[in-house]
């Protein structure tokens, strides 16, 4: 078995063992499944813009050439050194038969790994992987207290800050859920505080607990999720954190482009999970629940219809700025009832 224990993936990544070349990456975290899949890149070649030593391959590509990923990792390197390959595996395609021959004779001298979303212990693809002896399985779990504290003091020593008590507990709190996501507010935390050595808890809240963010987020969600009741409460704390009526009517906006996108790959055979992982940005794990209770109420036509009332709403309340704050809490009441019904 080569299923990679949680508290080992990282000693495995620093030195991966040349006995299994092949490294499936998967996990909830799609920011710590990113993260891990670079640092392995990094460590397989030499240079990873060099098209002749790394090589990308998308899993929809399989389906209409299987033999390619056999090929890539066969292929010698123009000017030798080390090759690596880099599968990212779509839900919608099945790249374990692709894979099964490589296993059985892998490739001495390239590194492939696999980049996946969350995977079930019966999943072909990780069942397959855990059992070969030529290939390694790494889980990447959400972060625990112990691995966001060590996150913390890895991005603070680099930045030479030191935190006081309260500062830290409220970062441990405030962080988790995604890799990538923590350590990109941390070291916007660390710029914040450039010029002295410690952060306070004022820093912290100033710059990671943004509250108008989160207000915005939360009538946001509300309003897509059909959470009627939910949506004028939230809208006062958007208010009341800052956001203006048109600021709020923009993040409407944006909001039901990313639900399009994401609604139409899952009308396209990805799990709602994937999508969410796919999202730009990735759906924080605060905000699933309510994203995936609007992917299972709207269709993609009627979200278009939303984008065109919000754009509406838009310019009304630019027209008549006295009454854009009541324009903008009517339209997004208005999308929340819609949001329960069930019509194409």
């Amino acid at each position: 078995m080569t299923a990679i224990k949680n508290s080992d993936v990282d000693r495995f990544i620093a030195k991966a063992d040349p006995a299994m070349p092949i490294v499936l990456v998967y996990g909830p975290d799609a920011g710590l499944v990113r993260e891990r899949v670079d640092a392995l890149v990094r460590a397989s070649v030499d240079d990873p813009n060099d098209p002749f030593a790394f090589v990308r391959i998308e899993g929809e590509d399989l389906s209409a050439n299987p033999s390619r990923l056999v090929e890539e990792a066969n292929t010698i390197p123009l000017f030798g050194g080390r090759r690596a390959v880099l599968l990212r595996v779509n839900p919608r395609y099945n790249a374990a038969p692709a894979l099964a021959t490589l296993i059985e004779a892998p490739s001495p001298d390239c590194r492939v790994i696999i980049e996946a979303g969350e995977l079930r212990k019966t999943s072909p693809l990780r069942t397959m992987c855990e059992k070969a002896k030529t290939a390694a399985a790494l889980p990447c779990y959400l972060d625990d207290a112990k691995a966001i504290s060590s996150l913390i003091d890895e991005e603070m020593r680099a930045a030479k800050l030191t935190l006081t008590p309260d500062a830290r507990a409220a970062l441990t709190s405030l962080l988790g859920g995604d890799r990538l996501a923590s350590r990109g507010e941390l070291r916007k935390l660390a710029v914040y505080a450039m010029g002295r050595e410690r952060v306070e808890l004022d820093d912290v809240m100033a710059v990671v607990a943004d509250a108008s963010e989160q207000a915005l987020d939360g009538v946001i969600d509300a309003a897509f999720a059909g959470e009627t009741r939910d949506v004028e409460t939230e809208f006062g704390k958007a208010r009341t954190g800052g956001s203006s009526p048109a600021a709020i009517v923009s993040a409407a906006i944006r909001q039901v482009a990313n639900l399009h996108k994401m609604k139409l790959a899952v009308d396209g055979g990805d799990s709602i999970e994937f999508a969410m992982m796919r999202g730009a940005p990735p759906v924080h794990f605060t905000r699933k629940k309510d994203v995936e209770a609007a992917l299972r109420a709207w269709t993609p036509g009627r979200l278009l219809r939303a984008m065109a009332q919000l754009a509406e709403a838009s310019l009304e309340a630019r027209r008549n700025a006295d009454l854009a704050e009541t324009i903008a809490q009517r339209t997004l009441l208005s999308i929340a009832v819609g949001a329960r019904r069930r019509e194409n």
